[in-house]
């Protein structure tokens, strides 16, 4: 496994649960899977410690546990992936947000704050972080809980069973009939563990957790209508939406390519739920358009031709323009063409490099090798045997590109700058602690000053205990961290496509 995919999940999780769940994390990342007799041993933790941190670790769903082949004890395995995934929480409380409104966003940021926990806690805990409460609210939050759970975006956690019988012994049982169904909440309950009247909650015994792969499955939807939109226009991408709309309902939402849809499907789908004439007007084009760029394939041509969303050959295609822009950032637009040349050509040789990509000689020479050091290029050395009984075995090397290796580097790359990222806003954070603190103080004061109606001149005069230098410090030190926030994010989405095309080439 990578290194630098190590010191990011041991940043992230040091910075998250601190020191000692990080020392674990790191143990059971150098292992495949681990018994608690040999975790204990080789962290120098006291069992009580490690117990404590492997508890919090599953309950956020970042190891998992199961039986060791005799069936006497546990062995604990690290899912590193999961602890990446800590960096994406904004992103799944803005979809959420921007899908279903403020009060669904506070139950999912409650919920990935909880990692595992009942409906009803959540929804008492959320309470006290809405904008309006009134009597209505508790039924409002439960309602909205049930929305997310018919969508799919949280789903209901393994629940635990005695192995063979076994009271010490416990398995997870992850054959859930419908993980999706919520149990009956009763409102006047929910009240009185709201008004700390009542002790035990109705469904203390069913747990929820934030179900990924479904917020997945909206990002990489979203990465494919955007790329549409993109190469043709917004009406094609909302023909695109329509369509994978009708992929999900008939096809296995991971596979590589979706079952056949007829175009009168779609065209019944875009006109009911539609109001873009124009794009039901030429809904045919888009579609050609589509399918001679590869998006689409024709499957056959009863009910007007059926066509199958090609999700794989999509995200080779964005990999290949991911990595061309990557090379354009670093080494030019000649890099990008010579690097296009050797793709398309498959196998070239260093003097038609330069006629294809119509670079000048030793450009070419110094940019394909500079390619080569980076390992974007691939070099394969063939000999031919020379004329004659004393002709040396002449050499020739052909350059070309492996898209699965530069997938690799590139993920490397990304988990490095993300441990870059984080360790610099760690470190801005802690050097202007003081100042950050003294600011937020400052802006609290203020405001309760405002809500007094205290005068601006009085204002003016609090706010001018911050010094200007420290005002110039504070406001570069914002600009960094808004900076590598931003970065953050920026990677993390390279980091998802690369991922997913990874996924969907094995």
């Amino acid at each position: 496994m990578s290194i630098q995919l190590g010191k990011l999940c041991s940043r992230i999780v040091e910075q998250h649960f601190g020191e000692v769940v990080r020392t674990i994390v790191d143990d059971l990342f150098a292992s495949i899977a681990k018994p608690l007799s040999q975790i204990i041993r080789s962290t120098g933790l006291s069992k009580s410690e490690v117990c404590k941190s492997l508890a919090i670790l599953i309950k956020f769903n970042m190891v998992g546990f199961e039986l060791n082949k005799t069936r006497t004890q546990y062995e604990y395995r690290l899912h590193y992936d999961r602890v990446v995934m800590i960096l994406r929480y904004p992103r799944y409380v803005h979809l959420i947000q921007t899908k279903f409104g403020h009060e669904s966003a506070v139950l999912m940021e409650e919920l990935l704050r909880s990692g595992t926990q009942t409906a009803s806690y959540i929804i008492v805990k959320s309470m006290s972080n809405v904008d309006i409460k009134d009597h209505n609210t508790l039924a409002l939050l439960r309602d909205k809980f049930v929305d997310l759970a018919n969508e799919h975006y949280i789903i209901r956690a393994p629940e635990p069973n005695p192995s063979d019988g076994s009271a010490e012994l416990m398995e997870l049982c992850h054959d859930i009939p419908n993980p999706f169904v919520m149990p009956e909440l009763d409102l006047r309950i929910l009240k009185d563990l709201h008004d700390g009247k009542a002790m035990k909650a109705p469904d203390e015994n069913v747990h929820w957790h934030v179900n990924v792969e479904q917020f997945h499955i909206d990002f990489r939807n979203t990465i494919m209508v955007t790329a549409i939109e993109r190469l043709i226009d917004s009406n094609a991408g909302e023909c695109m939406k329509f369509l994978l709309q009708l992929m999900r309902e008939r096809t296995n939402p991971w596979e590589a390519v979706s079952n056949p849809i007829a175009l009168v499907d779609l065209r019944q789908r875009c006109e009911r739920k539609s109001q873009n004439v124009e794009m039901l007007r030429y809904l045919d084009q888009y579609i050609n358009v589509m399918e001679s760029n590869d998006y689409l394939s024709k499957f056959d041509t009863k009910g007007g031709g059926q066509f199958t969303v090609n999700v794989k050959k999509i995200f080779e295609q964005l990999t290949w323009a991911c990595i061309e822009n990557i090379i354009v950032e670093k080494y030019g637009s000649k890099a990008a063409r010579i690097f296009r040349v050797i793709r398309m050509k498959k196998y070239v040789e260093q003097e038609d490099i330069q006629k294809e990509a119509m670079v000048p000689a030793k450009e070419a020479k110094q940019l394909t090798y500079k390619l080569l050091e980076e390992n974007f290029l691939q070099i394969q050395t063939f000999r031919k045997p020379g004329g004659g009984n004393a002709g040396a075995p002449k050499s020739f090397f052909l350059f070309y590109v492996n898209q699965s290796q530069i997938v690799s580097m590139l993920l490397e790359l990304s988990y490095k700058s993300l441990y870059n990222s984080i360790t610099r806003l760690t470190h801005d954070k802690t050097v202007n602690k003081r100042l950050i603190e003294k600011s937020q103080r400052l802006e609290s004061i203020v405001e309760t000053m405002k809500e007094r109606g205290e005068s601006d001149a009085y204002i003016s005069e609090i706010l001018e205990t911050l010094t200007p230098p420290e005002q110039e410090i504070l406001a570069k030190v914002k600009l960094r961290v808004k900076s590598l926030y931003s970065a953050e994010i920026g990677i993390d989405e390279t980091i998802f496509m690369l991922k997913l095309y990874q996924q969907y080439q094995k």
